[in-house]
């Protein structure tokens, strides 16, 4: 008799213990909860500014040559020198 009433005990306290543990848990979510929505309510994040668009502005036809005929002859360069 003495072991069943040890295990009993054992078990009752396991359970206490777990009971406890998941009360504390539970609480502790509702609670971490309730203070994002209040924070949230209260101190909401500001909304970002946009900043205005910058259009690209258009590059003259002669830059574009300019720029074509130089990448142009660093490749060249580059591929005879390897």
């Amino acid at each position: 008799m003495q072991d069943t009433q040890l295990l009993n005990e054992g078990l009752s306290l396991m359970a206490l213990g777990m009971g406890f543990v998941f009360v504390f848990l539970t609480v502790l979510v509702i609670t971490t909860t309730l203070m994002s929505r209040v924070i949230g309510r209260y101190f909401p994040e500001p909304v970002p500014v946009e900043a205005p668009k910058r259009g690209a502005a258009p590059a003259a036809p002669g830059q574009d040559d300019a720029v074509m005929a130089a990448i142009s002859a660093a490749v060249h360069r580059y591929r005879q020198r390897r």
